[in-house]
């Protein structure tokens, strides 16, 4: 017979697996779906639950990222704005999880999701600019407006924020889907690092989890970024707009009703 302990992390290690496989897929580092996952079906407490995932995301966004290797598909430019501006943010909100109630912002947050999910399916894929590195004032504005707002929540939620990056830059920086997944990936694994400082220092992560949830993500993150890769892109918005839009509401649902 399984230990139950040891039930608890090979299911941890489950789950795993599969969000490391879409995180890949969609260039995002997983925590915001970890989450609920570990709340809803192993009964992880709130904090541990919150706050684990996102040391985890550090090795699945590594691996994923290690698939756009070579491919000139990471906006750099891009990232080094999100990064100046969004690593302070996140060190803030993380730092003011016990001092700010979350149910609202939860709420909001996941209202906002099906919100761009809905957006993309709309829009389309714009292939123009495939290649292209804006660098002007005002896309170095909206970037830094995107860094600050989506770093200081991702820090207050304990996620990556590659679930708001990626479709962010899709749809206000009108980035080409490949381009926002990989440039989404690398922000969210340097983003996670000053979130996961700060809960580790706020006593919020088990480490013995995160070591579970790693160990399939690092194989599966890489072959959902492979199979990103070689999808058409309009395939891929379309896919990935869907899962947003389900994801936001099963979220909004999950949340109104826990």
């Amino acid at each position: 017979m399984i230990h139950p302990k040891s039930l608890y992390y090979l299911s941890a290690t489950a789950i795993g697996a599969g969000v490391g496989f879409l995180s890949g897929l969609f260039g995002k580092g997983g925590s915001a779906v970890t989450t609920p996952l570990l709340r809803v079906l192993l009964g992880t407490p709130r904090f541990f639950a919150l706050a684990s995932p996102l040391p985890a995301a550090l090795p699945t966004t590594a691996s994923a990222s290690w698939a756009y290797r070579g491919r000139d598909l990471v906006d750099w430019h891009a990232v080094a704005v999100t990064c100046l501006w969004g690593i302070p943010a996140t060190t803030l909100g993380s730092l003011a999880t016990d001092w700010v109630g979350g149910h609202t912002l939860m709420l909001l947050t996941a209202l906002f999701i099906a919100y761009l999910g809905a957006m993309l399916l709309w829009r389309g894929e714009r292939e123009k600019t495939d290649g292209v590195a804006r660098t002007d004032r005002s896309h170095r504005r909206r970037l830094a407006v995107i860094a600050v707002g989506v770093g200081f929540l991702s820090g207050l939620l304990a996620n990556a924020g590659g679930v708001l990056y990626g479709p962010l830059f899709i749809s206000w920086i009108d980035m080409p889907t490949k381009r926002a997944l990989a440039t989404s990936l690398i922000v969210s694994c340097a983003l996670a690092i000053p979130g996961t400082l700060a809960h580790w220092y706020l006593g919020h992560i088990d480490w013995a989890l995160v070591l579970a949830l790693s160990v399939a993500t690092i194989p599966m993150s890489y072959l959902g970024a492979d199979l990103a890769i070689k999808m058409k892109s309009s395939t891929l918005l379309k896919i990935y707009g869907t899962a947003l839009f389900l994801f936001g509401l099963y979220d909004f649902l999950r949340t109104v009703w826990r």
